[in-house]
């Protein structure tokens, strides 16, 4: 295993929108909303700015619907929309990225097993002003430098030193006196080298739609980006977010990819 692809942010389950994909290829990124307010984060809805239009995320949706650790989904609206923070992840320009996650997308499993030259590539939700549907886009990636476990019954000392080498990691800034926000659940962090980035334009699709027998239709992994990047292992249901393997070696996956900015 050498390639991890893994869904990231917002769409309609939490930030009520989809990112737009304009016609000359160029796209925004926009990560989804941190479960609280007590992160260290500094940047809201309303201070991430779109990179090729003069809004932000804020002015994507007047709704955000987080997830805290109860359970219980905190639907925020109006003015509180632009002043809630994000949870921002991966980090493209720190080249950090953590998880937590395991269940469905099994993504703990799976990303603690890649090793330094691995990549993690990211897809996100798209939309275009003329389309009726959203679909699942690969938008940037990084190459692996280090992959640290932290595992849920560690020592808090322990820790509180590995969230402390992490600084502009989402998970680390939200943890409290060095306690994750999930204590019950180990913590998967990445960080990255180059190559890797988010990309400027030209992101790949990697979905498709399709109607199923019962009428009702869903995303589906594409048969031919399945056979294109050597798809091995993971749901290829993408109505949710699975944690997609690849067999491809990084040098491979970066060769047919292309580098971030260059495209």
């Amino acid at each position: 295993m050498t390639v991890v692809f893994a869904g990231v942010g917002a769409d309609d389950s939490n930030v009520n929108a989809h990112a737009p994909l304009y016609d000359d290829g160029r796209f925004e990124y926009v990560p989804i909303p941190e479960k609280t307010d007590a992160t260290d984060e500094e940047l809201t809805y309303g201070e991430w700015s779109l990179r090729y239009d003069d809004r932000t995320a804020a002015d994507l949706s007047t709704r955000l619907d987080t997830y805290p650790e109860d359970g219980g989904a905190r639907v925020l609206r109006g003015d509180d929309v632009a002043t809630w923070p994000l949870h921002h992840d991966p980090n493209f320009e720190a080249m950090t990225y953590g998880e937590h996650r395991e269940g469905f997308g099994q993504y703990v499993s799976r990303l603690r097993r890649l090793e330094p030259g691995d990549v993690v590539a990211f897809y996100t939700s798209l939309v275009t002003a003329s389309s009726e549907r959203k679909h699942r886009y690969l938008v940037g990636y990084f190459t692996v430098d280090t992959v640290t476990v932290i595992e849920a019954d560690a020592d808090h000392e322990e820790t509180e030193r590995l969230l402390a080498r992490h600084p502009e990691n989402a998970h680390a800034k939200r943890a409290v006196d060095g306690v994750p926000f999930y204590d019950d659940k180990r913590l998967v962090i990445i960080d990255g080298c180059d190559p890797g980035g988010l990309f400027e334009r030209d992101p790949i699709q990697v979905s498709e739609y399709r109607e199923r027998p019962d009428g009702r239709g869903g995303y589906y992994l594409d048969g031919a980006i399945e056979d294109r990047f050597r798809i091995t292992e993971g749901s290829t249901y993408m109505t949710r977010k699975p944690a997609l393997i690849s067999e491809m070696t990084g040098e491979s996956f970066v060769e047919l990819v292309g580098r971030p900015g260059d495209r």
